[in-house]
């Protein structure tokens, strides 16, 4: 059996995306590849999104916003995305999910620990459905 690979998708891959990411690395180890990618990356992840995850012990701090390339498309075996739009490149066979999630850009801590905690959850499902 091989390692599903997923990648999660934003636009600046400086929030959600990266708190996916780091949720999915948490709750799975080495069970399940993880990838993340911004179709305009920022230059820097959302300082708040890593203030909250750090709440929950898990420090994204060391991340980069990266490119949305092809190759990382091709090799993900989910693509999960996050108000990428059409800007996301779709590939036949590949499992779609689009997360309807708020931004956290610009939003105080406050905001940002409801959609940090709404990823978790999502997460653990992802989790659930691809380990078994």
């Amino acid at each position: 059996m091989t390692t599903p690979t997923v990648l999660f998708v934003c636009v600046h891959n400086a929030g959600r995306s990266q708190m996916a990411a780091g949720w999915l690395q948490h709750l799975a180890g080495d069970r399940i590849e993880v990838l993340s990618a911004g179709s305009q990356p920022a230059d820097r992840i959302n300082p708040v999104a890593v203030a909250a995850m750090a709440e929950e012990g898990i420090d994204i701090a060391a991340e980069q916003p990266k490119v949305l390339t092809d190759s990382a498309v091709q090799e993900a075996d989910v693509v999960i995305t996050m108000g990428c739009g059409d800007e996301c490149p779709f590939y036949p066979g590949k499992r779609y999910e689009d997360w309807v999630l708020e931004d956290p850009a610009g939003q105080g801590i406050e905001a940002v620990r409801p959609i940090r905690d709404e990823i978790r959850r999502r997460v653990e499902t992802l989790v659930a459905e691809l380990t078994g």
